[in-house]
């Protein structure tokens, strides 16, 4: 599968962030979600999508808080970051979950992505 993702959004969360985040493969799929590397990173380009048979799995993704295409950018000096720490990443996927309606998914990260997992 190539081109745009099946469904994508923005979903406000605490703090004033809204994170971006994005669908692919089967919607009646077994939900995964992939978390990105995190500080200065986000989904991109990313081909994180083709690690999951997207036949038979709802892939999710999303751009954390600070990262990406979530706002406000952490690149705007004018952007406060006490409110991006470990614990508000933690609750911005809960979030992410009970909007999509998931009751529970598969995580999967890279980097500071699988650290962030392992928090959850």
């Amino acid at each position: 599968m190539s081109g745009a993702p099946r469904a994508t959004g923005r979903l406000a969360v605490e703090g004033g962030q809204q994170i971006y985040w994005e669908e692919w493969g089967e919607r009646d799929g077994v939900p995964a979600l992939f978390l990105h590397g995190g500080p200065g990173g986000g989904l991109g380009n990313s081909r994180y999508r083709f690690g999951f048979d997207l036949t038979r799995t709802r892939v999710i993704g999303f751009d954390q808080r600070g990262c990406g295409r979530s706002s406000p950018h952490a690149s705007d000096l004018t952007t406060s970051l006490a409110q991006n720490d470990t614990s508000a990443l933690v609750g911005d996927i809960e979030a992410l979950r009970r909007h999509l309606g998931v009751d529970r998914w598969i995580v999967d990260g890279v980097s500071w992505g699988s650290t962030l997992a392992l928090a959850y």
